[in-house]
């Protein structure tokens, strides 16, 4: 909920809930990034309709009026149908796929309605003008949109246009939300502190040296939020779902709020189920939060198994010079076969040979006992950044990510899909509790939320916490977005060793 700035006098009378103090003002990034936004949208649009009408008329027209009039009525319609959708609001921008639903929107609702205006007015506006004119303008918004929002990530990452953030609630579910931030800088928030209970002994627990580890200071304990917010001058509030955070709480930490340039942001204790399978539904007069079932079987599995088996198998021609090309520098680099076999637990708990480029000398299982105390990875995955199995080659693959490219004819076979969870090895399984057993619900995909998040770089419970989060919520939308990321992530090889 975003709560607007309203300066707070110095004066004897209080509200009731609120501290009279004026808050600090903080340096926003929104303002700026709307203008440079509303820029971009505008040099699209202008140019889309200038080059439709040069394409459809050519430089000479023989109704000069008429040419203006056509050349003004869509963007002028466009921008007020940006605005209408709301697709310059902060919230909606720099982050998530919103921003570029509403400009779809806005675009689809441009072409409606200037199409029924031509027809209910008997307005002679070209069809191909328009036709040209909306798809390839909405082509460049969402463009030029995308770059300045990589424009922003990288600013984000030197430390520029940041939202500083106090995090309210129990000690393990703020050090989450805390790690989560940290590894997310491109989200925009840095955390100035946290707000935890008391300890029962009064001493710094593992959470509290953990959060110092981090830099994060504890500013107070949860009855401390509101104060702490306002001396602190922050941007935002989150609080976590705790017994103590009531609807009273949360009514006077607003009405606090309410006199700064802060937002509340509240974690619902459903936070990792978002997406279609949450509504608000009325219930007795209530609104209440409907959690829908999952969708594990049916016709969009069906749909989602074709989709996988089609593009696989146009991934393997498509990439068959260069699945070729690793082929033989494999063979030339080291003794051994190309491919590397390994057996793998998918879908319900069946098993199946997992292929891969080998990246490591022959007998790089039996020496792995030899290195079992040197592991850089979680409680159950074993990992080493410089692993002495690896090939010279083998490091370029992984890297790049390309030893993963024969699980392309997993897919093929129905084995795995483009996007799930990771294919856990048997030994894995063997210590899964309930939790981490519902994984294998889906089948495990090439790519997944844990490709983009960090890969090796994840401790275990990360790493079962987001395999679950794709379980409980895929979507056709889900898969699209992290196959788009996935470049990103193997471009930059974080946590890829």
């Amino acid at each position: 909920m975003t709560l607007d700035v309203h300066p707070v006098a110095d004066t004897a009378f209080a509200l009731p809930g609120r501290i009279n103090r004026v808050a600090r003002p903080s340096t926003h990034w929104a303002p700026a990034y709307q203008r440079r936004v509303v820029a971009a949208d505008l040099l699209a649009i202008l140019g889309a309709t200038l080059l439709a009408y040069l394409l459809r008329f050519g430089s000479a027209h023989s109704h000069p009026l008429q040419s203006l009039g056509m050349l003004a009525i869509i963007p002028v319609a466009w921008f007020a149908a940006l605005f209408v959708f709301r697709a310059y609001e902060a919230r909606f921008m720099g982050l998530g796929s919103e921003e570029y639903d509403r400009v779809l929107r806005a675009s689809i609702f441009t072409l409606a309605a200037v199409g029924t205006t031509s027809w209910a007015f008997q307005l002679d506006i070209a069809r191909g003008y328009v036709i040209i004119a909306i798809p390839l303008g909405t082509l460049l918004v969402l463009v030029l949109r995308y770059a300045t929002r990589q424009w922003l990530h990288a600013q984000r990452d030197r430390g520029n246009h940041m939202q500083s953030v106090l995090v309210v609630g129990h000690r393990e579910g703020v050090l989450a939300m805390v790690r989560q931030i940290s590894r997310a800088s491109y989200h925009g928030m840095r955390v100035a502190g946290v707000c935890l209970p008391p300890t029962a002994s009064g001493r710094p627990d593992a959470e509290e040296k953990a959060l110092a580890l981090l830099g994060v200071p504890v500013l107070g304990t949860l009855d401390d939020a509101a104060d702490v917010s306002v001396a602190e001058g922050v941007d935002a509030v989150a609080v976590l779902p705790t017994p103590e955070v009531d609807g009273a709480f949360l009514r006077r930490l607003g009405w606090v709020l309410e006199d700064t340039h802060a937002e509340l942001y509240v974690a619902p204790a459903i936070t990792e189920v978002v997406g279609p399978r949450v509504a608000i539904r009325p219930v007795c007069g209530l609104p209440l939060l409907h959690l829908e079932r999952p969708e594990l079987t049916g016709f969009r599995r069906l749909v989602k198994g074709t989709f996988d088996r089609v593009a696989s198998g146009l991934g393997v021609l498509v990439l068959a010079p260069v699945l070729v090309g690793i082929a033989l520098a494999i063979k030339l680099d080291s003794r051994g076969p190309v491919f590397f076999r390994q057996e793998r637990v998918g879908l319900e708990g069946r098993t199946f040979g997992m292929l891969k480029f080998r990246s490591m000398v022959v007998d790089a299982e039996a020496r792995l006992r030899d290195l079992a105390a040197s592991s850089e990875g979680n409680a159950v995955l074993f990992k080493m950044k410089e692993d002495p199995r690896v090939t010279r080659v083998g490091r370029v693959l992984r890297r790049l990510s390309l030893d993963e490219l024969p699980q392309l004819f997993n897919v093929l076979l129905g084995h795995m899909s483009l996007v799930g969870p990771r294919p856990p090895l048997a030994r894995e399984v063997a210590v899964y509790g309930d939790d981490a057993r519902r994984k294998l619900l889906v089948k495990p995909g090439l790519t997944g939320l844990w490709q983009i998040n960090g890969r090796s770089d994840l401790d275990w419970d990360e790493s079962v916490r987001l395999d679950l989060r794709y379980v409980e919520n895929w979507s056709f939308g889900f898969d699209f977005m992290i196959l788009w990321k996935t470049f990103g992530a193997v471009v930059r090889s974080r946590g890829a060793y």
